[in-house]
């Protein structure tokens, strides 16, 4: 063909069949006999026929783009959050939508301007608070949405995410089964806890209940995420609580800090203090030694979460609430 456009009446032509039946195949619209589809499809490929996307989101009414609202805000670890986005963007390339990444802390306002643009068919959140202010508007939109997280009211909104409070309370049962009596959880930078955000919230909570159900004494504390800081709290940790002997780390920059700093403190991981940690497998794999941890499914939930939102934009049915149970891998920490 030469450079100008191929049409989809050229392709018809090609295939022997009506425009209507190249429309149906591109659209999955109506069902065609396997036969016909597959002339069309091979049609397509010779003459390199494209979709024009323009004509087909006029005809659709839809821009075959979802927008993700990842704020990046003080205390969010960037790494991870980055995973979050990239298994959105790519489960969303399997359902022929491309993903419109906001990142400026806007709140309700930034996605009541994205709606009214008419550039996204469905939202994707990040980063839920408790609190969250963009939630009422959420309610209000026309277009679908997904949270990855969980507000403290998610009554007719639809979450998915790691179960943190279960996870917090894994990482407890864990080093109760080992025989320690006494742990701490060393969580998320105060700001996050500050902001009240839904994972590290519940993470806490998760944690807390778990300890007077087992019986252990403990405390859960904010820490920040350099070197310095991560000693100076572990320094104070069991300066106040000496027979302190086992640690619950939520908080990805730090995790690889503390088995360093407890060295520094004389004290052996796990001879003379276990960790646990919450976070992804390959920065648990780079510790020394590789920490026990609970994963977190950042791909999985991304997944999950662009299945959910195209549901609802074809008009299925979908839970209010995805919470993935959280698995645990033992290695050397414990």
């Amino acid at each position: 063909m030469s450079g100008r456009a191929v049409t989809i009446s050229e392709v018809a032509r090609h295939a022997g069949v009506a425009v209507s039946t190249v429309s149906y195949v591109l659209s999955g619209k109506r069902t065609i006999s396997a036969g016909t589809r597959r002339r069309v499809l091979d049609s397509i490929s010779v003459l390199g026929y494209h979709p024009n996307a323009g004509a087909r989101a006029l005809a659709s009414k839809r821009s075959n783009v979802i927008a993700l609202v990842l704020p990046l805000r003080a205390g969010m670890h960037v790494p991870v959050l980055m995973r979050f986005a990239g298994a959105v963007v790519t489960a969303a390339r399997r359902y022929d939508h491309d993903v419109l990444l906001l990142t400026a802390d806007e709140g309700a306002a930034g996605i009541r301007r994205v709606a009214a643009s008419a550039m996204v068919d469905a939202l994707i959140l990040m980063d839920v608070e408790l609190d969250d202010r963009r939630v009422p508007l959420l309610r209000e939109l026309t277009e679908p949405s997904v949270l990855i997280g969980f507000p403290a009211e998610p009554a007719g909104l639809t979450c998915v995410d790691l179960d943190f409070a279960a996870a917090g309370a894994r990482c407890v049962a864990h080093l109760a089964e080992r025989g320690h009596t006494e742990i701490a959880l060393l969580g998320a930078p105060s700001v996050v806890y500050e902001r009240g955000t839904g994972f590290a919230g519940r993470t806490r909570e998760g944690f807390v209940a778990a300890l007077a159900g087992h019986g252990l004494k403990g405390t859960a504390l904010a820490c920040e995420e350099t070197f310095d800081e991560v000693h100076e709290t572990l320094r104070d940790l069991l300066l106040d609580r000496p027979e302190l002997s086992g640690l619950v780390v939520h908080n990805e920059a730090e995790a690889g800090h503390v088995p360093a700093a407890l060295r520094q403190l004389g004290r052996r991981v796990p001879q003379d203090v276990a960790v646990v940690a919450i976070c992804p497998d390959d920065v648990a794999e780079r510790a020394s030694p590789p920490l026990t941890s609970v994963q977190i499914p950042a791909e999985e939930v991304g997944r999950e979460a662009v299945r959910l939102v195209m549901d609802k934009l074809e008009g299925r049915a979908v839970p209010e609430s995805t919470l993935l149970a959280p698995r645990l891998a033992v290695r050397a920490s414990t």
